[in-house]
């Protein structure tokens, strides 16, 4: 389905032409031949077609693996198509309807479906940034540095010129299971039923190896990364000081950047604002692997 998004600010003295901006929304392309419901993806890409592929954005939505959908993307489609991408949002099948490797494998279908078939959408299949956020920065961390996903599809990490995980609190999952337990043992209350213990296949092995840190290693060529976050959940800020050490251990270039005054959704939902602070990191970190 080919849709035209136009998206209108009411600022005083400008005219209507100046204020609207547009984009192409392709809607709801499988990613599976045949597939479940939920593999398929939406491309927006900039009203006025380019001479030259441009890069790619793949997003991958949160809401810790069980809800969300690829329509929560909130101003990024527009403000990066604005500055010259093709964006993609991808849907993936959810826990506990599938384990999370299946779910994982998912993520890496869809983006080796965008490696093979985005230039048709005027994409550059060698320029692919993956961002997602709170599950989806789980996810997008994982991608891009557990290579065995992405050869499964046939795309080497050659493709991928950047990752930007915002407000993930799961690049280490067995330190984000320890630290909720022991606050639940520590203050009281219900211990979970369905947290990040049984939702990574409650096994200790499983838990190691979906933690992106487990498979940062040099020369592998894992692409630089910026991790946003809040800095007033303290899980996610230490998860995000977690995969930054262990990044620059390997020699990765890595940019952390915590946004104060905000909250877990609204740093997501303000990328793209003008004057918001993880913005103008997000702009430059893009910038600076695009430039020529």
């Amino acid at each position: 389905m080919n849709r035209r998004l136009i998206t209108c600010f009411v600022i005083p003295l400008l005219s209507l032409t100046s204020l609207c901006q547009a984009q192409k929304l392709t809607a709801d392309i499988p990613y599976v031949e045949n597939g479940h419901e939920r593999h398929v993806l939406d491309i927006y890409t900039p009203e006025t077609p380019s001479d030259k592929p441009l890069p790619v954005m793949f997003w991958i939505h949160g809401g810790g693996w069980v809800v969300g959908d690829k329509s929560d993307v909130a101003l990024k489609p527009k403000v990066l198509t604005e500055r010259g991408f093709v964006f993609v949002s991808t849907n993936y099948r959810l826990l506990p309807e599938v384990e999370m490797d299946v779910l994982t494998r998912d993520i890496a279908k869809s983006l080796g479906w965008v490696h093979k078939n985005i230039k048709q959408y005027g994409g550059d299949p060698n320029r692919i940034f993956v961002g997602g956020h709170s599950a989806g920065a789980q996810l997008a961390a994982l991608i891009c540095i557990d290579d065995r996903y992405l050869k499964e599809e046939g795309v080497s990490f050659d493709a991928l010129q950047g990752c930007v995980p915002v407000d993930g609190d799961t690049y280490d999952i067995p330190k984000i299971i320890m630290t909720a337990e022991f606050r639940q043992t520590l203050y009281g209350g219900k211990m979970f039923t369905f947290g990040h213990r049984q939702k990574f296949g409650n096994d200790p092995e499983k838990h190691v190896d979906f933690s992106a840190v487990t498979h940062v290693a040099k020369d592998k060529g894992i692409p630089p990364f910026l991790i946003l976050y809040f800095p007033g959940n303290p899980a996610t800020r230490a998860q995000a000081g977690r995969l930054a050490e262990v990044l620059k251990e390997a020699e990765i270039p890595v940019t952390t950047y915590g946004k104060r005054d905000s909250n877990h959704s609204r740093l997501n939902n303000d990328l793209g604002k003008p004057d918001d602070p993880a913005t103008a990191e997000f702009f430059k970190f893009l910038d600076q692997l695009t430039k020529p």
